[in-house]
């Protein structure tokens, strides 16, 4: 390559790097990342520009020159970073329709986006500087060092194709956006605050040592959450590369549905392909399966998919903030730490995670680095600094008085953040001096300062006019209620809802400035994610506390609200015929998806108030119909995907998944004539009332349906009865009416064959001891699993094992999916379960099934714990079988 070739592939990247910068500086509302892109782009055009006249002079049969001509080959740094910029240019123009350089561009990159440029360029700028050096050997190595990271970046021109559909991708496999939130978080830290903890040695262990886990607890209020997003945003900026990976969760207390095994961890996968878009691959496999299908992957297909992903990164830091908020009624906490710690066991993961001290996710941490969370004094004073110019202007005028502010402020709160804002909050509308200085004196302090605290924020919100007393109480008396988080519009449509009325009144909308003044700093909105919400989860249990008698028509309202919603006009059509007209119905209806999904819920709090409202909604079949098809269709998109949900709904459908019993009888007694019909009635899923009640444990309105006459063995539905369906969910008292009613205890049929087989799967032991004690064939075969020593063998499921052997089940039974019941428990490391098993006689070299025997289960899955058990107990190290994917 002649040096006129490789000034022009120099030249041509100069040209397009220009062309793109005016594009930059014609963005609307220019963000911080536009800003970083143009100063990155301008160093790296001042590089090559030197890079070019060292070329010029350059002898070309020098060995620094063949270096350098590997920079400028076809698919080489410059020729792929040329690609980029293209691909950069074509999306901020709308594939070129706006072509003038004056025009009014719009920013649309996500951070995760502009964090791949940004590593493109500074690879570049790196391999440049080398070249400029002089050095060609360091140049050759550094080259051929950064191709293949280079190569696997290139997400807008080679690996992506197109960006729009990687987008969709990422939002399918999780609709979860921590990164908004994380947004929200950190724009909220005080300047200079926070030092400390990245200071802390822990902290340098945890970020240099392989598979290090820190974890840091501390006081509700120390600010947990602020030092874990301080963590995530030094990781983003410092440390996160191409092969170094970020990923972080946030839990949150009004947000368990996100809060599953399999969603945290497709949270995780989420982060981690954004950051590295070529590694996509998993991702896209897990879409083919399972997207036109209507179905979403597996806790163990998304394991597997992020294992796979991990592999390509030489290590990840992945933050877990506030554990203590992720129930743990069903161990998804547990479970959660589990998957966390068998991921980091085989490569370099390092964990933190934040958390009240709870003695559970203490003892789970017993091992790990430890930093407890506490606010010291000086990001104290800062942070109150920081809020003087929110504060009246008589302690803006006057330095002395700030000084005091601080100072009284600091000594109070001892190390508690929240305590804090409270504090300089409860200053806002104090006026002279005297005030300031007589509610500074009476500050609380100690372990009673949050309550006290909330108390004087109430005593302000009850002082403020009627109306504005009247509006703080709805809005905190629907943050408090809420089952997830609401947003800033949802929040405002439900106050605008009045009683009575059949459409909602656009200006009776409230704006939501006024929302948050006066509600006295209780309330905050995230901008990011626009979601409306409490200043801290103890508020959220202050007001729990008070709530009833603060606000005791509170629940009424919220349930009458949501149902006037559900029977507004507009929803007479009944539901919608396609994606298209179902997505422009929940746009222009933005509480409709919060009402539709959750009204149930707050109507069984007040369900004999609310009866005749109910009633009168559920008997209108198309309103029926509107609200089934929102709360029902699938919550991720694919085609047609809106109307795949149970037809043929009536409203006893709907009481009867919510448990409504009281309401339930109404209708039932409206319709006397015909109560036969109804009790029977099924959807298009085959589901009867009794079976989605059963399914749900709710155990009054079995009781009613049962007496009313409904069948007890009536077949159908998913688990093919009621009494698979309840033993499946665990609902042991459902589960004895069931029986006691006379459900057929072997009855064969839907997803687990058998009642046990479902309890047994799920380790409900109560449930399946009860179904023993019953009758229950512990023998039974079924499709899914042989038997129900396999199904709670591949769950792991130690004590309900231990009973179904006791009771005299075939160890060695052959069938299903993997063939046995040491196979299956082997699979998923259970090392407790492939002991007892094995000491229960279970042959240890039995062939057959999807993995070929015990042995080649666990070795494949790498559960060294268990292999080497099976080889204690004599497994055939050279056994023949084969593993299929079917």
């Amino acid at each position: 390559m002649d040096p006129l070739s490789i000034t022009a592939s120099i030249i041509a990247v100069v040209q397009l790097s220009t062309k793109v910068l005016g594009y930059l500086n014609n963005v609307k509302d220019a963000p911080k990342d536009r800003t970083q892109c143009a100063i990155e782009m301008l160093n790296l055009c001042s590089l090559l520009y030197r890079l070019t006249d060292l070329v010029k002079q350059g002898n070309p049969g020098t060995s620094w020159y063949s270096a350098v001509q590997a920079l400028a080959v076809k698919d080489g740094p410059l020729d792929q970073f040329k690609q980029t910029l293209e691909t950069l240019q074509t999306t901020m123009t709308d594939g070129g329709r706006l072509k003038k350089a004056g025009e009014v561009l719009v920013w649309k990159f996500k951070k995760e986006e502009i964090a791949s440029i940004l590593d493109q360029m500074e690879r570049l700028k790196s391999l440049v500087q080398i070249a400029l050096q002089m050095d060609h050997y360091a140049l050759s190595q550094a080259i051929e060092s950064n191709t293949e990271a280079i190569q696997s970046d290139l997400n807008f021109v080679r690996t992506r194709g197109d960006n729009a559909e990687h987008r969709k991708l990422l939002e399918w496999i999780s609709s979860t956006d921590y990164p908004a939130q994380q947004s929200d978080i950190i724009k909220r830290r005080q300047e200079g605050t926070g030092q400390w903890f990245l200071d802390a040695p822990q902290v340098a262990t945890w970020l240099s040592e392989s598979q290090a886990t820190l974890f840091c607890p501390g006081i509700p209020g120390a600010g947990k959450t602020m030092v874990a997003a301080i963590a995530i945003d030094h990781l983003l900026n410092v440390v996160q590369s191409s092969s170094h990976g970020v990923a972080y969760v946030y839990c949150n207390y009004k947000a368990q549905e996100e809060q599953d095994v399999s969603r945290m961890l497709a949270a995780i996968l989420k982060q981690l392909v954004q950051a590295r878009p070529s590694l996509a691959g998993p991702v896209e496999q897990l879409h083919k399966q399972h997207a036109d299908r209507g179905t979403r992957p597996s806790p163990d297909e998304v394991f597997s998919a992020l294992r796979d992903v991990l592999a390509h990164y030489s290590a990840v830091h992945i933050v877990i903030d506030a554990l203590d908020e992720c129930q743990d009624s069903d161990n998804t906490r547990r479970q959660f730490l589990a998957k966390l710690r068998d991921l980091q066991a085989g490569r370099d993961i390092r964990l933190m995670a934040t958390s009240r001290f709870i003695p559970e996710i203490v003892d789970w941490f017993n091992k790990a680095l430890k930093l407890e969370v506490q606010a010291s004094k000086e990001d104290v004073k800062r942070f109150v600094a920081g809020q003087i110019y929110r504060l009246p202007r008589c302690i803006q005028r006057d330095p002395a008085l700030q000084e005091i502010v601080q100072e009284k402020i600091v000594e109070a709160v001892d190390g508690m953040f929240l305590l804090a804002r409270l504090h300089t909050d409860s200053l806002l509308d104090k006026r002279t001096t005297k005030d300031v200085k007589s509610t500074l004196a009476k500050l609380s302090k100690g372990s009673a300062a949050l309550d006290e605290a909330y108390k004087d924020a109430i005593q302000r919100i009850e002082g403020q006019l009627s109306g504005d007393y009247e509006l703080a109480k709805k809005v905190l008396s629907w943050t408090t209620y809420a089952k997830r988080p609401l947003t800033t519009t949802e929040m405002c449509c439900a106050l605008a809802v009045e009683p009575e009325e059949a459409e909602l009144d656009p200006e009776n909308i409230p704006d939501v400035e006024d929302l948050l003044s006066v509600c006295a700093g209780l309330v905050v909105v995230d901008q990011e994610s626009a979601v409306i919400r409490l200043v801290h989860y103890t508020t959220q249990e202050y007001f729990e506390c008070i709530r009833d008698s603060w606000d005791p028509g509170a629940r009424l309202h919220i349930a009458s609200t949501c149902l006037t919603y559900l029977s507004f006009n507009t929803f007479n059509t009944g539901s919608c015929c396609s994606d298209e007209e179902f997505e422009e119905r929940l746009q222009e209806n933005k509480f409709l998806g919060y009402a539709a999904k959750h009204w149930g819920g707050h109507a069984a709090t007040v369900e004999s108030q609310i009866c005749k409202l109910a009633c009168l909604f559920l008997s209108r079949s198309k309103l029926v119909s509107c609200a089934v098809q929102v709360l029902l269709r699938a919550p991720y998109r694919y085609p047609n995907y809106s109307q795949e949900y149970p037809k043929n709904s009536i409203g006893l459908h709907l009481t009867a998944r919510f448990g409504l019993s009281i309401i339930s009888e109404t209708l039932l007694l409206s319709q006397e004539r015909e109560m036969a019909i109804a009790l029977e009635r099924r959807d298009s899923d085959g589901q009867t009332l009794l079976y989605l009640a059963a399914e749900r444990g709710h155990q009054r309105m079995v009781k009613l349906l049962l007496d009313k006459g409904a069948d007890v063995n009536a077949q159908g539905g998913r688990y093919g009865n009621a009494l698979q369906a309840a033993s499946s969910g665990g609902h042991e008292l459902v589960v004895k009416l069931l029986l006691d009613k006379g459900a057929d205890v072997n009855a064969q049929g839907g997803r687990y064959s058998n009642a046990l087989q479902a309890a047994s799967s799920g380790g409900h032991e109560l449930v399946v001891k009860l179904l023993l004690d019953k009758g229950a064939d512990v023998n039974a075969q079924g499709r899914r699993y042989s038997n129900a020593l396999q199904a709670a063998s591949l769950r792991g499921h130690e004590l309900v094992v231990k009973l179904l052997l006791d009771k005299g089940v075939n160890v060695n039974t052959h069938g299903g999916r993997y063939s046995n019941a040491l196979q299956a428990a082997s699979l998923r490391g259970y090392e407790l379960v492939v002991k007892l098993l094995l000491n229960k006689g279970a042959d240890v070299n039995a062939q057959g099934g999807r993995y070929g025997n015990a042995l080649q289960a666990a070795s494949l899955r790498g559960h060294e714990p268990v292999v080497k058990l099976l080889l204690d107990k004599g497994a055939d190290v050279n056994a023949l079988g084969e593993y299929h994917l079917y």
